[in-house]
């Protein structure tokens, strides 16, 4: 059963009966949302095939497929691959990426890799999935022999940094693979412990990548995990590797897509930021305004109880990663918080709620405004619910909200949730850990200027302090973070690898900065990030700009100019050139720069509009304080 949970992807719901029609009715007229929705059922092996055929079939038509964001993939791999193509493509659009797969000959991958004039090469891909298992590799068996194994294990790495670097040359992102070790032992439960072994080498293999990788900019994919969740006697198939050279069972190929697609969400900033709660029978059992706080089923030592506490202690860790924990629950509100302030047994506090919505409201009304309150988009969002009307209405009317099927057995849900993958990370900082109470910290703000009324005396109440720096080593990894992720308030949305933004710290032709926001309440962390490109005539190019939703209304936008006209003058810029690009997602500032005083001048590449402003002109003064960390050379 347990086995079942993640083969059958049992966190999607299952597809319609009509799912062949819908497909059929859509065929000229598919829009990327509806492309979306479909993706997001469990489908086999043939729902997947008809759904990746309409894909085909608009991106032939040229058709604009927005909110999916376009990725063209490449797989290198040392088996058979091809059964897995639609299932990475119906997985990568479940998870809001179009993908445009690449592949090369059976056979092949390290002539690919390695010829700078191959096909994969040439492709231009944005990311080449090295799908590679244990027999790509020369592991050589010497049991007992601790410097051959060593020697054996270097050499494996090497290969496979062979093969990236080719690979990378092409200015390709890499996903990596850890192997899954075969089945069979020689020395039984001795393997694992005595080098050469190959049980042993793949172990010193996955370890090395892992270390090996966090230096870098490329994606680690634990297929080793993956296998070790289902087993690996159910991972690999003598059978379907001698007659077709499968790398792993065909029942896996779902799994392993979703995998791969969550990677490529999170790398585009898709992963999901926010858990939203319901209460009864879902964080404990029972009801709370019928049972009463002693009559509900919460406790230690007791088999359900403890399945529920299971679902706050996921809760928790998620928080301590800086998930946001929200609450949607039909209920009266003032009974519903007494269980987190009163009952002895409960894990999750008050106060790491960052929005309580108890009500009788709907779910889909709760959510938006928990999504408002938090200035998070809806595809942020993750719902844990154990009631299927409520899960069923919801999808129905948010579909960009994230809805896990839960089984009946609450011993499950945690697990379930886990399993989704909803929270998917390729990297991880401090400000990533802190980001939790950034959220908690901004819906104490809105209740304060609910309670403030006048905007400037609320404002003025925060007590802000702005701190500008140039791009560095340290907030490397977070600017590019932001870049990959920022959709609404992004002017722009060109995305920068961490290797990108590492060379613009040291470009000459660019001023960078990384903007951070502190008030009473906590510390915002990064909110903003800049990009200027020296032109000639005197002129910067605004190449960038992007800020986080959280700080909207705090007249920021107005400091971060003033900061840029202030750098402009000293370098003896006289005007600087702002672009809108419109996507889909950053309707929000189209009028940006003219509510900032640019005036709109010709532009020539299609929506796109350009727009002019003085460098000497002056920004009114936003109620906050100024701190910089720049080099001496841009101070006052």
């Amino acid at each position: 059963m347990n086995c079942d949970l993640f083969l059958d992807l049992a966190w999607l719901p299952r597809p319609p009966t009509e799912f062949k029609d819908m497909c059929r009715r859509l065929l000229d007229g598919a829009s990327g949302a509806e492309i979306q929705h479909l993706a997001s059922f469990a489908l086999d092996a043939s729902h997947a095939a008809r759904l990746t055929r309409l894909m085909r079939a608009r991106q032939e038509q040229n058709c604009p497929l927005s909110p999916l964001i376009p990725v063209k993939l490449g797989v290198l791999a040392n088996g058979t691959i091809d059964l897995a193509i639609n299932a990475l493509a119906v997985a990568a659009a479940r998870h809001g990426i179009l993908l445009d797969c690449v592949t090369a000959d059976y056979g092949t991958f390290i002539q690919e890799a390695l010829d700078p004039a191959s096909s994969m090469n040439v492709a231009r891909c944005d990311v080449v999935l090295l799908a590679l298992d244990y027999r790509a590799f020369p592991f050589g068996r010497s049991p007992g022999g601790t410097h051959a194994a060593t020697a054996n294990v270097e050499e494996a790495i090497s290969l496979l940094m062979r093969i990236r670097a080719g690979v990378s040359a092409s200015g390709a992102v890499c996903i990596l693979q850890t192997l899954a070790p075969p089945v069979e032992a020689l020395f039984g439960s001795l393997d694992r412990a005595l080098p050469g072994t190959l049980r042993h080498s793949v172990d010193a293999f996955n370890r090395r990548l892992a270390a090996d990788l966090q230096s870098t900019t490329d994606l680690l994919l634990d297929v080793a995990a993956i296998a070790e969740t289902v087993g690996l006697a159910n991972w690999h198939s003598p059978d379907q590797w001698n007659l077709a050279k499968l790398p792993f069972a065909d029942n896996c190929i779902p799994l392993y897509a979703d995998h791969v697609a969550r990677l490529l969400a999170a790398m585009r900033g898709k992963a999901r930021r926010c858990l939203i709660l319901d209460l009864d029978n879902t964080l404990w059992g029972g009801v709370i305004g019928d049972d009463g706080l002693q009559g509900i089923v919460l406790a230690e030592g007791d088999a359900v109880g403890e399945a529920y506490r299971s679902v706050q202690a996921l809760a928790l860790a998620l928080r301590e990663r800086g998930i946001v924990l929200a609450v949607s629950s039909k209920n009266t509100e003032e009974v519903a918080r007494r269980v987190f302030r009163e009952h002895p047994e409960m894990l999750i506090r008050e106060d790491q709620i960052a929005v309580f919505q108890a009500n009788w409201e709907d779910k889909a009304t709760n959510i938006k405004a928990i999504a408002d309150a938090l200035s998070l988009g809806l595809e942020s969002m993750v719902l844990l619910d154990d009631n299927p009307v409520e899960r069923g209405l919801v999808r129905q009317i948010l579909p960009q909200v994230a809805v896990p099927e839960l089984p009946d057995d609450p011993a499950l849900y945690a697990r379930t949730l886990a399993a989704a993958g909803y929270f998917e990370a390729t990297t991880f900082s401090d400000e990533d850990r802190r980001r939790a109470a950034y959220y908690e910290g901004n819906a104490r703000r809105v209740e304060l200027q609910e309670r403030a009324g006048d905007i400037d005396s609320y404002l003025a109440s925060l007590d802000m302090e702005i701190t500008f720096s140039p791009f560095d080593r340290i907030g490397r990894s977070r600017i590019a973070q932001l870049i990959n992720k920022s959709n609404q308030f992004n002017l722009t949305t060109r995305r920068y690898t961490e290797a990108e933004v590492a060379a613009l710290e040291s470009d000459p032709a660019c001023t960078t900065l990384q903007v951070r926001l502190a008030d009473r309440f906590g510390d915002n962390g990064m909110i903003s990030v800049v990009i200027c490109r020296t032109l000639p005539e005197a002129s910067w190019l605004i190449d960038t700009w992007l800020m986080s939703c959280r700080v909207l209304g705090r007249r920021a936008e107005q400091m971060v100019l003033r900061e840029i006209l202030r750098q402009a003058c000293e370098a003896g810029i006289r005007t600087l050139i702002g672009i809108y690009r419109p996507t889909d997602r950053n309707g929000m500032v189209r009028d940006h720069y003219s509510k900032l005083g640019f005036k709109q001048i010709a532009s020539e590449d299609g929506d796109t509009t350009r727009w002019l402003l003085d460098a000497a002109t002056e920004i009114d003064a936003a109620p906050m304080r100024v701190h910089r960390t720049s080099p001496s050379s841009l101070l006052p």
